[in-house]
């Protein structure tokens, strides 16, 4: 079996003594690391050289404005239209407002007036109902104390008209007379 580890990198013993202590604080061999970082560089394509890593700040710019680019074509699409929709639709419910107040609000409010008029009417209506019912009560109560005052004096003049002298006849009328008064 040949062994593939056949290449060898020289470098001072300055950077040796990093290179040990990035290995002792990630806990693997300087081999382990040193191939880790090859896969790194190669992967993420990134140069060693640049440390304020420029090709992340462009990509991330990038990104930016590609974002900013989005929003911007979101707003165009979807919210700006939607606002003029919603504007147009508040004004159309602002003209029906405006229409009802003017033109069916006036309407409305005679009608309401006319229904209030009439039920006034219903209610003056009611009212003489009431005190004719009342008077017509009345009237039947005084046709019946009448009756019973005109029949007590029927009885009683049957009883003096005999014997009895004509004082009492006097005073029976006298007496039907004030009953007659006290009924007005």
């Amino acid at each position: 079996m040949q062994d593939i580890n056949t290449r060898s990198v020289r470098y001072p013993e300055a950077v040796d003594q990093k290179f040990e202590k990035i290995a002792l604080k990630l806990g693997r061999t300087k081999r382990q690391i040193f191939i880790q970082m090859v896969d790194y560089f190669y992967k993420s394509k990134k140069d060693p050289m640049d440390l304020n890593d420029e090709m992340l700040k462009n990509a991330l710019v990038k990104n930016h404005k590609d974002l900013i680019g989005f929003i911007k074509t979101q707003e165009n699409d979807l919210l700006i239209p939607t606002r003029r929709e919603i504007d147009r639709m508040v004004e159309a419910f602002r003209n029906v407002i405006n229409f009802f107040n003017e033109t069916l609000s006036p309407g409305l409010n005679a009608v309401l007036a006319g229904q209030q008029t009439e039920s006034d009417r219903f209610k003056l209506i009611a009212d003489v109902i009431k005190r004719s019912e009342l008077q017509q009560t009345g009237k039947e109560q005084l046709k019946k104390q009448f009756a019973l005052i005109l029949d007590g004096y029927a009885k009683a003049r049957e009883n003096i008209s005999g014997f009895n002298t004509s004082r009492e006849k006097e005073e029976l009328l006298a007496n039907t007379k004030a009953q007659i008064e006290i009924l007005r």
